[in-house]
């Protein structure tokens, strides 16, 4: 119970730095997903902002270390602690976990119907200018806080990046904020691209 009470008590953020293909299976509800493996520090600081925020780390065992020195690098000191014995941990323990709905390229490429259906890609603006699914809003993951107060809960959406590391972060802030009602693509574009879409 300590670290609901901490929750509670601070504005700590939860930040998990698994793997997507981890985390999206299971993780701590409201914890903000920004793999350790990828472009980890500028992500941190684009969307986490405020360097004097409390952070809270959910890593795999040994990771502790390597996070911390990774985000107080870009200015973010404020890490209170961290999950001991991470996710497992909490998991084992039978609290509330929460899941990510994410699909293969291939199921997308069978369930999507263009046109239809509303496909958000959140690469950036000259990624999605060289080539997109036909008929995607470009809503680039920089620009997250902006266009997320233009989603209607109640519309559901498929979402991807290029690989799959940037739509897990913008799949866990949509849900730490509420929004429930989206898909998102395992592999990305990269992956899209390779079905007969």
């Amino acid at each position: 119970n300590d670290l609901e009470n901490i929750l509670e008590l601070t504005d700590a953020i939860l930040s998990d730095v698994r793997d997507a293909s981890e985390f999206h299976k299971g993780f701590i509800p409201r914890s903000i997903h920004i793999g350790l493996k990828g472009d980890f520090a500028p992500w941190v600081g684009a969307l986490l902002v405020d360097v004097n925020q409390n952070i809270i780390l959910v890593c795999n065992n040994g990771e502790e270390l390597e996070s911390i020195t990774r985000l107080s690098r870009v200015g973010f000191d404020n890490v209170i602690g961290f999950v001991e014995g991470g996710f497992d941990a909490w998991k084992n323990a039978e609290k509330e976990v929460d899941t990510i709905n994410r699909i293969t390229s291939e199921q997308f490429a069978a369930d999507v119907k263009i046109g239809e259906d509303k496909v958000i890609d959140v690469r950036k603006e000259s990624e999605y200018a060289a080539e997109h699914v036909e008929e995607a809003y470009s809503k680039p993951l920089a620009y997250i806080n902006d266009w997320v107060k233009d989603i209607n809960p109640e519309e559901h959406f498929f979402m991807h990046c290029a690989g799959g590391y940037r739509s897990m972060i913008a799949a866990s802030i949509l849900q730490a904020r509420g929004y429930r009602n989206f898909t998102e693509i395992e592999g990305g574009f990269a992956a899209i691209s390779k079905t007969d879409l």
